[in-house]
């Protein structure tokens, strides 16, 4: 049966009542409305509250702990949006804050692409795009890719980098799950 792209949880109201309201207003300008997967997940007022309170939702995304640099984080978030088919979260990426994070035009065209163009991205950041592709194909690493990897991060970012592609392979899931409508920003 083919997958219908038809909304499956509807998102609240983007009119927000108490507490969502003041929590909602932590992470996104009081001029933008909140994204559509974001209300949806808000259906479990509890959980989304928490996610809030816990720092795992946050203004530039997914537990960002300010320990990987911007662009680099945003880069390992798109290309694992496109391995994961996620096209909702790319294009919500894209709209608000990829540029803002320091990836160009180009760059954020080439991340659709099965196969990047290598000369636009140096070695440690054409690792890291290889890095998105085998974790959400074949949930490991290989020893080589591992390799090339321990040549420019530490233990301890690689450990985040993970982390963080599993963080946004479960968005995909969630976006699966809700199938929000694309945000108009």
């Amino acid at each position: 049966m083919p997958k219908s792209n038809r909304p499956r949880i509807r998102p609240i109201d983007v009119r927000l009542q108490e507490p969502l309201k003041t929590k909602m207003a932590k992470i996104f300008p009081a001029d933008m409305p909140s994204p559509n997967l974001y209300r949806g997940v808000a259906r479990n007022e509890s959980l989304f509250i928490d996610m809030i309170d816990m720092g795992f939702i946050t203004p530039t995304g997914l537990m960002d702990r300010r320990t990987i640099p911007p662009r680099i984080r945003e880069l390992l978030i798109l290309r694992t949006c496109v391995q994961a088919g996620n096209d909702y979260e790319f294009n919500l990426h894209v709209q608000t804050i990829s540029e803002k994070m320091g990836l160009g035009k180009l760059e954020i065209e080439d991340l659709k692409n099965p196969e990047i163009g290598r000369e636009l991205w140096p070695a440690a950041e054409a690792a890291l795009i290889a890095m998105a592709d085998e974790l959400v194909k074949n949930i490991s690493l290989s020893e080589e890719l591992f390799i090339r990897l321990s040549n420019h991060f530490s233990e301890a970012e690689l450990i985040e980098m993970v982390q963080l592609v599993g963080l946004y392979t479960t968005v995909a899931m969630m976006v699966d799950l809700i199938r929000p409508e694309l945000d108009p920003y």
